[in-house]
């Protein structure tokens, strides 16, 4: 079995609550301190295996095998990488079964962190999971005031719109929006932008 460890606990003597994010389900694993096991880290892709015990009710993570890429290495990128995890931990943690997507869009992000700037390819990826949820409001009414926004916007978390008398904020022009939330791409977003849009994820997915 594969899957993203997407958050790490620790318990007595060093053993750890591990949760993992497979393809269909949240998996919640208990792992022994030792020095003969690999280590693990937040954000890991691991193949592995549960163990079953009669005696407790959570199962038991053994034979477990790296599957992360060279881009790891790159601090500044796991870094940013890490704090996605966290996130995405937190949205999906009240959840026991997922739909597939979650996974395909960490393997998409994974294999685009090696090539892409990471902030950018977080960004599109966040767009596409807004899509997939129902909550990417491309209508542009502001949900404030519920009238139609036409040229500034003030975005706040999960991309919600608003008008600049509405909502203080750092402004994004319409266009750039528009395009941003139809093409899921953010090439022609300038870094300051870019900067913008990855503080507002921070807050929340």
């Amino acid at each position: 079995m594969q899957g993203y460890i997407l958050n790490i606990a620790k318990v007595k003597d060093e053993d750890l609550i591990v949760t993992l994010l497979t393809e269909k389900r949240l998996k919640t694993l208990y792992r022994f301190y030792g020095a003969r096991h690999a280590n693990i880290n937040l954000g890991f892709k691991i193949d592995f295996e549960i163990q079953t015990n009669a005696k407790s009710s959570i199962g038991m993570l053994r034979n477990v095998l790296h599957l992360s890429n060279k881009w790891m290495m790159d601090s500044r990128k796991f870094y940013i990488w890490q704090q996605f995890i966290k996130l995405f931990y937190q949205h999906l943690k009240e959840i026991e079964e997922v739909d597939p997507f979650y996974i395909e869009i960490l393997d998409e992000m994974n294999k685009k962190f090696s090539k892409q700037n990471p902030i950018r390819c977080t960004i599109e990826s966040y767009l596409k999971i807004l899509e997939f949820e129902g909550r990417l409001h491309d209508d542009f009414i502001c949900f404030l005031c519920e009238e139609e926004i036409k040229e500034e916007v003030v975005l706040t978390r999960g991309y919600l719109c608003a008008h600049k008398r509405c909502l203080y904020g750092s402004v994004i022009k319409y266009d750039k929006l528009e395009k941003l939330f139809n093409r899921k791409s953010t090439l022609f977003l300038s870094d300051i932008e870019i900067e913008v849009l990855w503080k507002i994820i921070q807050e929340g997915l």
